[in-house]
């Protein structure tokens, strides 16, 4: 028997290892599998190349649990006392403290830096046992012991077959991977898809009420999965399969991509277009990574551009180490060209649907338009690209590229200043009234109903030439496309004031909401009133719930105009029934407002660029007398208003009229319009 000390730099590796890679130490048995899986693959390719003449037989990886040991048994290369001495006794850790502190807290760097990958099993273990039998000829059988110290024993071992038995004696706080449910939740997570055979145990059946093993190894893994085949070779029933294997609770996918490349990288892989409706973070991480069929991470961010994250599937490249840190992926050349790649691949699947088969294309737009808007939004390059055949919707659901749309609406929606005027609405029956009017006026409207609509919006306008775009309901129709300049057909101001000030009075309080009201000449067959919201306001607050850093709009009350069409019959009867019944009240407030007023110019024209010192006290006197005169008339007036308004059954359901046809007009609000109504009626 030979004793001695494992040859590492630092004092101990062992608690290192406890303490550093404690939050990954499910990882030891994905190592000692894929280990296992080496040797055996390297005994194959000696067979091969016939620098092994044995027998291959059985070569089934063995995971075993015991009552207090989980064992990995392969029928591999095997090592001989020699090799022992050379990759597990010496463990090249120099610089090691350094080193494990600058990576604390990422146990992959530790492992894939200093090929630890034996060493993660006393993670979980107070002692390890190897007994191993090298398929060299007149190789002798032996058996290496660590109790998790630098001390190891190495003696001859009664094993007859070739190959390694790792023995795991697992720590009392590990317990955990001794229950079977654990262990196979494991293997199922990262060795599913190994290309050796891995049996856990023998497979059960029900027999007499309950389940009973069979003489037959239970195999958790396919060791040829679907992207390791040819595509000629698969039937589309093949990849639905293999897509509801990888995700039993989602819906059918929509199309996708195999992937195979040799140069100037290796990449194979499956990725596939799921239906997503709307919250992307819910559908994030989703594609698998492996590295030479052993699973890795399914948190690729730094592999694959963000927006390619809404793909589901799987990507196996030996180009990307199994033990690598974020911050090595993300500054990798070759993960670099991979990110670059899939990009063009994703795209030009893309291209060559939307070419072939049009019609399938537009079918599943509803599911691929918040997977390419992300995509056009986040990623310069693919914008570029989707940019031919990216979709636009209108609220007919019809379907337009950008240059088709831009040859659509060229003649009828172009303004005066020569900008394109996009309409859109994002809410087809909230805004039916106002898509209507757009129409009957020969326009189209664009229905941008999506999740990130709001940022694409902005988007385009900066992407495409000389284009506004504008909501159908942020203003009257002849405003939305100005294509002359404005008749003066404006109401005389003194009207203006009496209609402002009336339906001012009556508007219901709508929490952080505001109005301002005017009075425009809209034409005598079109509504009396209606509610537009600025498409500037609008649009600054809805970025605001999407994008940190705009919160000020966010808390800004919404503000809106209620337009009063001075040219319908019920408003000239308003203002002339107003004028009939206050004129006489009115009128004695309005002399007095206007001498007062009057008064007030001629002493702010005699004061002008005089200094404050220099105004004598009887004028300042004067002057703030007037001023709180001024406003006691004007409230007086506006009270006189504000009465007449209150008994004009009409005045009242313009507004709610209007604040119904947008949604606003609850509770109580909406009691009293149904009763006045049926009373207007009777």
């Amino acid at each position: 028997m030979q004793k001695g000390n494992i040859g590492v730099t630092t004092e101990n590796i062992f608690p290192v290892i406890k303490k550093f890679l404690y939050s990954d130490h499910e990882i030891f048995l994905r190592e000692l599998v894929s280990n296992a899986v080496d040797a055996t693959q390297k005994l194959k390719t000696l067979s091969s190349m016939g620098d092994f003449k044995g027998e291959l037989g059985d070569l089934t990886i063995h995971i075993s649990l015991g009552k207090d040991t989980v064992t990995v048994s392969d029928r591999g290369l095997g090592l001989t006392a020699e090799e022992i001495d050379k990759y597990i006794n010496q463990i090249a850790f120099s610089g090691a403290n350094d080193f494990l502190e600058k990576y604390k807290n990422d146990a992959n760097a530790i492992i894939g830096h200093f090929g630890l990958g034996f060493y993660s099993a006393f993670m979980v273990a107070k002692k390890v046992e190897i007994v191993t039998k090298s398929y060299k000829e007149d190789a002798k059988a032996v058996k290496w012991t660590c109790d998790g110290s630098p001390e190891f024993t190495l003696e001859d071992s009664d094993r007859t077959d070739r190959g390694t038995d790792i023995i795991l004696y697992i720590d009392d706080d590990c317990k955990e991977f001794l229950e079977e449910s654990r262990i196979s939740a494991l293997l199922n997570k990262y060795c599913r898809f190994l290309p050796v055979p891995v049996a856990f145990g023998k497979k059960k059946e029900w027999k007499d009420g309950k389940q009973v093993e069979t003489g037959e190894d239970n195999v958790i893994n396919d060791t040829t999965p679907l992207w390791t085949k040819k595509p000629s070779e698969l039937k589309d029933e093949d990849y639905k399969k293999f897509y509801r294997d990888l995700y039993p609770m989602a819906d059918e996918p929509l199309f996708w991509i195999h992937l195979n490349v040799d140069y100037p990288f290796h990449l194979t892989g499956i990725l596939y277009f799921p239906k997503v409706k709307s919250n992307i973070e819910l559908t994030k991480n989703k594609i698998q990574l492996y590295c030479n069929q052993v699973y890795v991470t399914d948190s690729v961010e730094g592999i694959v551009p963000d927006f390619l994250t809404l793909l589901h599937g799987v990507l196996d490249s030996p180009d990307i180490p199994l033990n690598v840190s974020r911050s090595y992926l993300q500054s990798d050349s070759n993960v670099k060209k991979i990110s670059t790649y899939i990009t063009k691949k994703v795209s030009d699947r893309l291209q060559s649907i939307f070419k072939n088969d049009r019609k399938q294309f537009e079918e599943k737009w509803d599911d691929l338009k918040i997977f390419i808007d992300y995509g056009m939004l986040t990623q310069e390059d693919f914008y570029d690209r989707a940019k031919d055949f990216a979709l636009l919707e209108d609220t007919d659901k019809k379907y337009y590229t950008f240059d088709e749309y831009k040859t659509l609406i060229k003649d009828a929606q172009t303004d005066k200043d020569g900008t394109l005027i996009y309409l859109y609405a994002n809410n087809k029956d909230e805004q039916y009234s106002y898509i209507e009017a757009a129409k009957s006026k020969g326009y189209n409207v664009l229905l941008m109903d999506g999740q990130l609509d709001i940022a694409v919006v902005s988007m385009l306008e900066q992407k495409l030439e000389k284009c506004r775009f504008t909501r159908v309901d942020s203003d009257v129709i002849d405003k939305l496309i100005v294509k002359e300049d404005a008749k003066n057909e404006e109401l005389e101001a003194g009207k203006q004031e009496v209609l402002s000030i009336m339906f001012k009075s009556q508007l219901p309080k709508i929490e952080k909401a505001e109005f301002h009201i005017t009075a425009d000449s809209l034409g005598e067959n079109a509504f009396p009133v209606m509610i537009t919201q600025s498409e500037y306001m609008r649009r600054m607050k809805e970025m605001a719930n999407i994008q940190s850093g705009m919160s000020f709009y966010g808390e800004m009350p919404d503000m809106y105009n209620l337009i009063l069409n001075s040219d319908h019959k019920l408003v000239k009867d308003i203002l002339s029934d107003e004028n009939a019944s206050c004129e006489d009240s009115i009128a004695p407030i309005q002399k007095s407002l206007d001498e007062t007023d009057s008064r007030r110019k001629e002493l702010r024209k005699s004061q002008e660029g005089k200094k404050d010192e220099d105004i004598p006290t009887a004028e300042k006197d004067e002057l703030s007398s007037l001023d709180k005169k001024w406003d006691e008339l004007k409230q007086q007036k506006e009270k006189v208003l504000a009465d007449y308004a209150a008994g004009n059954k009409v005045v009242r359901q313009l507004i709610d009229l209007a604040l119904l046809q947008n949604g606003m007009l609850k509770g109580e609000a909406l009691n009293n319009f149904l009763k006045r109504s049926i009373e207007l009626i009777g």
